[in-house]
């Protein structure tokens, strides 16, 4: 059964935890919240189920998981069925097909679903103006958020911003205050030191409880900022050069701390392990850290070979300094710098910046590959084409392809041959375990490895590039 609850009396569908008691003879239960709109339900004005991102969906097959997160990614806000399919290797028809089987929605249906719900936390949450909120929910005109807020909600964005409640406008000092609400635990200060310790210089930077970074939003300039709000609630404060497109800066925004893991079900099945049990207890709600741009963490996996976290730093730190383009009025933030485009590394003398030449020419062909859409990093393959993608880089081996793919969001994504995890496994004899070793130890972890990894690390106080 799915975890929302819909009652056919009232016509009206609860998030999972509602303190609504229908009669069970009453209620149906769907996977999503879309699929409850689309069978023609509204949402609980108590437990207001669109505050909530949807809860992580393991049950469906992998395919159907795959399109279903490039949905929830924003894949429909400007491709369409048909892009999707082709992606994942099927028919849209197919696809539908599979949504409705498994989902009770379509991949459009969804799409609309989540721009409305955006919407309405924007209406709820912020000051913006019904136009300004229309088009950075990724809507094309006010009148196709008008049609979809009748469909979805029974009402008019106007008639909906007059009656929000006083308590959940955000101020803040600075920027667009936003809500990134999640499922589960979030040890949100272990993440915080783990992306601390590797914080490239000028685009990121961590201090007193805040991740802060510079972004691109189509060619121009930008900061965000996370903290933590309260438990289950993170809070994004973005300063843009414009809100259009906003629902996809805050889906990747939520990828730098893997909001929306399967903590509990990795968690279930890691608990089994003794050690990883005791490391899960220490630390619950610990997820592998994902990261706002996949390109930037490929050049920063590449530049950590044989390298230690530190020396890493220094060196990428050389990089931006050398090819970010600069961005003033940062320096209060800790911030200076844009990350280098794949078209300017591909190009770049980066001999004298104190790396091996073999590197050096591995950061410009995995550039390139990127910059020439031969290697694309938005998970729209499964992870052994993933990792055979990457691995096709010359100077790119599996240590460095699978780090890369934990850190896009690949749960099992497993570097058996990093130094830390041998040493945090450990051989029968003494001494680090063999990357065979780990692999055979980690079979039991899937197809969570990459929760395991994180665990192991954070056990050790290492770990990644």
């Amino acid at each position: 059964m799915g975890p929302y609850r819909a009652v056919v009396t009232t016509g009206i569908y609860c998030r999972p935890g509602c303190s609504a008691r229908p009669r069970e003879s009453n209620v149906r239960h769907f996977p999503l919240a879309a699929a409850a709109e689309a069978a023609g339900f509204r949402a609980c004005l108590r437990c207001r189920p669109y505050r909530w991102e949807p809860p992580p969906c393991s049950a469906p097959p992998l395919l159907v998981r795959r399109a279903l997160q490039r949905v929830l990614e924003g894949a429909l806000d400007t491709g369409t069925e048909d892009r999707l399919g082709a992606e994942i290797g099927i028919s849209a028809r197919h696809l539908r097909r599979l949504f409705l089987l498994h989902l009770g929605v379509t991949p459009a249906q969804l799409a609309g679903s989540r721009r409305a719900h955006f919407a309405r936390r924007l209406l709820d949450d912020t000051d913006l103006s019904v136009t300004d909120v229309a088009f950075a929910a990724g809507f094309g005109s006010v009148r196709q958020l008008n049609r979809a807020f009748l469909t979805t909600f029974r009402s008019t964005p106007t008639h909906l911003r007059e009656r929000r409640r006083a308590s959940d406008r955000l101020a803040a000092d600075g920027g667009l205050a936003i809500r990134l609400p999640l499922s589960g635990p979030l040890a949100f200060p272990e993440m915080l030191s783990f992306l601390a310790v590797r914080a490239i210089p000028g685009v990121e930077a961590v201090s007193d409880g805040v991740y802060r970074r510079t972004v691109t939003i189509d060619g121009d300039p930008g900061v965000i900022e996370i903290s933590e709000l309260e438990p289950g609630t993170l809070l994004l404060r973005a300063h843009l050069p414009h809100w259009e497109g906003l629902i996809d800066v805050v889906q990747r925004a939520r990828r730098i701390f893997n909001l929306d893991g399967d903590v509990a079900a990795a968690s279930e099945l890691l608990s089994a392990d003794p050690r990883l049990g005791e490391l899960l207890a220490k630390r619950p709600g610990m997820r592998p850290p994902g990261t706002w741009d996949g390109f930037e963490v490929g050049v920063r996996a590449i530049v950590g070979q044989q390298v230690s976290v530190r020396g890493a730093t220094t060196i990428i730190g050389r990089i931006v300094a050398r090819y970010g383009t600069e961005v003033e009025g940062l320096g209060p933030l800790g911030l200076s710098r844009l990350f280098p485009e794949p078209e300017t590394l591909a190009h770049a003398e980066m001999e004298a910046i104190g790396m091996p030449a073999a590197r050096v020419a591995a950061i410009r062909r995995f550039s390139a590959a990127v910059a020439e859409h031969r290697l694309h990093l938005e998970r729209r393959a499964p992870l052994e084409e993933l990792v055979d993608g990457i691995t096709k880089v010359p100077g790119l081996g599996p240590w460095t392809a699978h780090y890369l793919a934990l850190r896009l969001g690949e749960p099992d994504a497993f570097p058996a041959s990093d130094l830390g995890l041998r040493r945090a496994i450990g051989s029968p004899g003494g001494g680090p375990a063999s990357a065979a070793e780990v692999e055979e130890r980690a079979a039991a972890w899937r197809p969570f490895r990459a929760w395991a990894a994180i665990h192991l690390w954070s056990g050790l106080g290492s770990g990644g590039a």
